[in-house]
């Protein structure tokens, strides 16, 4: 009986949750006349496209692809070297000052983001980055949530690897190829999942950082959209706009969802 609540109760959450993203596909793709009548808010008789080619028409889309694809791969292919080469150094290396150093790296977990805003835009209007592509990667390309989550693994592969491979003449980095790397392969999945994720959908700094098309990401693209239709409520044109940004996301969840799972629980994530 305690299962079946259980489940009952799961299905009830998924549900709960899931009739939001219902909505926004079906105003999608229904026709003007039905959503301002409100009579089938969860089907349409009448499915239409037309909603996604006005959105598509009216607001760069495209350009907002390239932008978020270049900033989210930018940060994560520097955020997996700077995590590794940061969890190498707290797990293997002995240095003085190592546990303070690495408290220091903790508190930073505790740091609302919005704190930084200010202090970030000044440093990228001093360095002349204001509205790049650069501006909006450079404050997430260190990653203590990263860096912490690597160091636990490193610290998991056996030292004797490690000495074995010192012992065969390798250098500090070939064995940080060799040996750590391959092990935690997992870790890293879970990690580029959390990445990708958290930095498509970033929308403050982007918002802040940026002022043109050329540099804009889909969530503010988005944003600027929605507002630009405000008035004239064209719910259709708008949820479409959403859908274009959300799908791949969703796609790319329902593909890995399973490597999703089982990456985190390799890596020690409850």
């Amino acid at each position: 009986m305690g299962k079946i609540l259980n489940y009952c109760l799961l299905i009830f959450l998924g549900l709960l949750f899931f009739i939001p993203l219902i909505w926004v596909f079906i105003t999608s793709i229904s026709p003007s006349g039905e959503i301002i009548s409100g009579s089938n808010p969860f089907w349409t008789k009448n499915p239409t496209l037309n909603n996604f080619k006005e959105a598509w028409e009216a607001a760069p889309f495209l350009k907002y692809y390239l932008n978020t694809l270049i900033i989210v791969f930018g940060v994560l292919i520097v955020q997996l070297l700077t995590i590794t080469l940061a969890a190498y150094a707290f797990a293997r290396v002995n240095f003085k000052g190592k546990e303070i150093l690495f408290i220091a790296f903790l508190i930073q977990l505790m740091i609302q983001p919005e704190i930084l805003l200010f202090p970030n835009y000044q440093i990228m209007a001093q360095l002349g980055l204001v509205d790049t592509k650069l501006a909006v990667m450079m404050p997430y390309w260190a990653s203590a949530f990263g860096m912490f989550l690597m160091r636990q693994t490193f610290k998991q592969v056996p030292y004797e690897l490690d000495e074995a491979s010192k012992m065969d003449g390798s250098r500090w980095w070939q064995t940080l190829w060799h040996v750590y790397i391959p092990a935690a392969r997992p870790t890293y999945v879970a990690f580029a999942l959390v990445s990708v994720s958290t930095h498509w959908s970033n929308f403050m700094w982007p918002l802040i950082i940026t002022d043109s098309v050329d540099n804009r990401p889909l969530t503010v693209g988005l944003a600027l959209f929605a507002q630009a239709f405000e008035t004239g409520a064209q719910w259709g044109v708008i949820t479409a706009g959403t859908v274009t940004v959300i799908l791949p996301l969703l796609i790319a969840f329902f593909i890995f969802q399973k490597q999703f799972v089982s990456s985190f629980m390799h890596s020690g994530i409850k």
